[in-house]
């Protein structure tokens, strides 16, 4: 009888990015509503994707086991 395997959860599948090396990538608050305001710089700016850092990153890793 095989092991049950793990879920990844939906939630974070839809929000992360795993790159090749490993880093996971997380989109910029701010950008989904209320753009009018918004300069177009701080739009372009928020456009980048961002690195998850520190204890936040291991704890994505166990919300996405097999990526």
């Amino acid at each position: 009888m095989p092991k049950k395997k793990m879920k990844t959860k939906s939630a974070a599948k839809k929000r992360f990015k795993i790159t090749g090396t490993g880093k996971i990538m997380r989109r910029q608050t701010g950008q989904s509503h209320l753009l009018s305001k918004k300069s177009s710089r701080r739009k372009r700016r928020l456009s980048d994707e961002q690195e998850v850092t520190g204890s936040d990153a291991r704890h994505v890793k166990g919300l996405l086991p097999y990526d």
